[in-house]
């Protein structure tokens, strides 16, 4: 059984920094990326970052410059920078890979963290 285990939520003051981890656990083949996505209140869960196994990185428009995110293979975990925050990125995060087992190799599927609450306020 696959499970992402999230870290490092929290209430910060507006231009303060958090930094979340996820780390991947269980029986599985190989993860093919790894990223952070988000949902606000009333809001559709959106993209925040994704990080795949071969370094590349992807970023939602309005965290672009802010937030980094970056991966250790080695420790199947991701992790997410996230500086200058402003109140509009109070949302609860939830990590996201896409890994395959053997069974389901080379297709694999998408896996979800239980999500981690950031919430940004003075």
């Amino acid at each position: 059984q696959v499970q992402l285990v999230e870290s490092g939520g929290g209430l910060v003051q507006p231009g303060g920094s958090l930094r979340l981890s996820c780390a991947a656990s269980g029986r599985f083949f190989s993860i093919y990326g790894m990223g952070w996505y988000r949902q606000a209140p009333g809001k559709q869960r959106e993209l925040v970052a994704t990080f795949t196994n071969g370094g590349s990185t992807n970023y939602g428009d309005s965290v672009k410059g802010r937030f980094t995110i970056s991966g250790d293979n080695a420790k199947n975990t991701v992790y997410l920078q996230m500086n200058s925050l402003i109140p509009e990125d109070t949302a609860v995060y939830y990590c996201n890979a896409h890994i395959s087992k053997v069974a389901d190799f080379p297709r694999g599927r998408d896996y979800w963290g239980q999500g981690t609450q950031v919430t940004v306020s003075s």
